[in-house]
């Protein structure tokens, strides 16, 4: 799977595209999900999937399909560079240890405050998340990366379709 990936990225380096994810499915179906700051078009999908289709092919990756899309409204939080591209949006966030009894949280995600680490060290980002209040007044949760168990974007869409 490493070498899929490391094709992936080689594959859309020098591109605006950037690689979110590659699954591999059953009944061999490669699932290969681009994303980038303006969003992604279905040209996109498909250019990619012919270079990635010929890359693949030399390489000699063994696979039935592929399918390549964009990751969505929900899009999943991977890496720290996406809690900060996302930083004020809303999102869900399940930790690996429970606070407060509870391991899941919804609410607006805040870039990260570094804290001071002794001896030049550098610190783990602090992200923030403010929680949506339950009837009482809204409260902040901390975390690191280390902390996220799994992320994804939680947007709120009204009847009409449209994003809030």
């Amino acid at each position: 799977m490493t070498d899929i990936v490391a094709l992936a990225r080689q594959t859309l380096a020098g591109t605006d595209l950037e690689l979110v994810d590659v699954e591999r499915a059953p009944l061999g179906l490669l699932r290969v999900t681009i994303d980038r700051p303006e969003g992604v078009r279905i040209e996109d999908c498909e250019r990619v999937s012919r270079q990635l289709s010929r890359v693949f092919d030399v390489e000699n990756i063994d696979y039935k399909r592929l399918e390549v899309g964009s990751p969505g409204l929900d899009r999943a939080l991977k890496t720290e560079t996406d809690f900060l591209r996302f930083a004020g949006r809303r999102a869900e966030v399940k930790l690996r240890q429970a606070v407060d009894g509870r391991r899941v949280f919804v609410g607006l995600l805040h870039a990260p405050a570094c804290d001071g680490a002794p001896d030049g060290a550098r610190a783990a980002p602090v992200f923030g998340l403010e929680l949506e209040a339950e009837g009482g007044p809204a409260r902040a949760l901390r975390f690191t990366f280390a902390d996220v168990e799994r992320a994804r974007l939680d947007p709120v869409l009204d009847f009409k379709g449209k994003r809030r």
